[in-house]
């Protein structure tokens, strides 16, 4: 499996086949109709489109001149280039409510040109730093996103029930709760609710069970951690209660997809 791909097309054949990977979507052109996470949307020159890994895209109908450009990444692939911010999982949430982001010319064109940057890369097979190289190029792109949806929706909130929920629970992950307590039941209790109850009102919000959130922004602290070469991995093993050296590399082999010294490098 390729860690990254990149395609000039959104047909429901290939969305089928891109399932195990994260799609990052630009419309550059014409109009097309298409259903994203069970809903249909309108694309337009300059709106984009985030997919998880167990999303599907269809295509519905397009113009004649319909253009998009797409970045296929695998998740452990875009975690290890996913910046030093927990942006991405709010947002992450936040587009899982609306996955189509409308962007001005400047923004479309910036977003472009990260995208074919990506293919160049793909391209330089024997440049010696390649997949550094390849991680520094979707890195980029990531931060655009990132950029884009915080111009958009920045601090919005909403005061529902299962918002005001969702809102404690991340405020909690946040405070890095996460380093000492990976345990669904002590975030219930903290919030005073049920287990069941935060993790189905968590996944009805964002699209994934609670446990999901625990462990994303607990392997993307690790991963920070393990790029800073002053922290030794028996420290991690003991800044987040592991009880043994094989025990967090496990941890992070299940999570990343790759041992510690794989993301070390």
């Amino acid at each position: 499996m390729l860690n990254v791909i990149v395609s000039h097309t959104f047909e429901t054949e290939q969305q089928a086949q891109m399932l195990g990977y994260l799609t990052h979507a630009l419309c550059l052109n014409g109009e097309a109709e298409v259903e994203l996470i069970g809903r249909k949307y309108r694309l337009h020159r300059g709106d984009s489109f985030i997919l998880r890994k167990s999303e599907q895209g269809e295509l519905i109908s397009k113009t004649e001149d319909f253009e998009i450009l797409n970045v296929f990444a695998v998740t452990e692939f875009t975690e290890l280039a996913t910046p030093m911010s927990n942006y991405g999982m709010r947002g992450g949430m936040l587009l899982f409510q609306n996955p189509v982001m409308p962007l001005n010319e400047e923004q479309t064109e910036r977003l472009r040109r990260s995208m074919v940057y990506i293919e160049e890369c793909l391209a330089m097979t024997s440049h010696l730093f390649y997949r550094d190289m390849l991680l520094n190029a979707v890195q980029r792109m990531i931060i655009d996103f990132f950029d884009f949806h915080a111009a958009l929706y920045g601090n919005e909130t909403v005061t529902t029930p299962a918002a005001i929920l969702m809102e404690g629970f991340l405020r909690l992950l946040e405070q890095g709760e996460f380093r000492e307590h990976r345990d669904l039941a002590y975030y219930a209790d903290r919030l005073c609710v049920t287990s069941k109850y935060l993790s189905e009102t968590v996944k009805k919000y964002s699209g994934y069970p609670a446990n999901h959130w625990i462990n994303r922004y607990t392997a993307l602290d690790i991963s920070r951690l393990l790029r800073n070469p002053n922290v030794t991995i028996q420290e991690l093993t003991d800044m987040f209660g592991f009880s043994s050296v094989g025990h967090l590399n496990r941890y992070v082999k299940n999570q990343l997809g790759v041992n510690p010294n794989e993301v070390r490098k």
